[in-house]
């Protein structure tokens, strides 16, 4: 028996991995035209409060329809999806990131990813992320539609700033 120069295993499995990339590609392009968005559910999904918050989720956002995702406590709107929801997340501790008050609901802003924001429903157990393709929707609008659902989940902190815990006339 002749032996090759390399190992078939490494090739086979390279030629797998390429294969499953390429497949989820085309998943992932095909959802424009799918009922389905596929999503993956984060780490305390099965919190019953996401359960609460998930079946209060708005009809739209803006002019997006919701759609059906194929994981529990998540939500999508447009076709393709603009906006992403996922409730059960790690929520965020102290950070850096800018906060927003909107309508009764801290929210934090991570802009690293642009044009997809992420913005986190700060401060809530469980936690509450929503990804936002600002090309496509309003990043204010959707967590505007969002934050009564946001109000279901306890609030355990709040954003503050440096001027809220420092006392200025100690500066002078």
């Amino acid at each position: 028996m002749r032996s090759l120069p390399f190992s078939a295993g490494p090739r086979r499995a390279f030629a797998l991995s390429a294969t499953a990339v390429v497949a989820a590609g085309l998943s992932l392009g095909l959802t424009g035209c799918a009922g389905e968005v596929p999503m993956d559910p984060a780490k305390d999904a099965n919190n019953p409060r996401c359960a609460d918050v998930t079946v209060r989720l708005p009809a739209t956002i803006g002019d997006f329809e919701k759609r059906t995702t194929n994981a529990q406590s998540t939500g999508a709107w447009g076709d393709p999806a603009a906006v992403l929801l996922r409730c059960g997340i790690e929520s965020t501790g102290p950070t850096t990131l800018e906060c927003v008050a909107v309508d009764g609901v801290d929210w934090i802003i991570d802009r690293s990813r642009a044009p997809l924001y992420r913005f986190e429903a700060y401060g809530r157990s469980p936690g509450l992320e929503v990804i936002v393709d600002s090309k496509k929707a309003s990043g204010t609008e959707a967590v505007q539609e969002l934050g009564a659902v946001a109000k279901l989940l306890p609030q355990t902190r709040k954003c503050s700033s440096v001027s809220d815990t420092l006392d200025l006339s100690k500066l002078q």
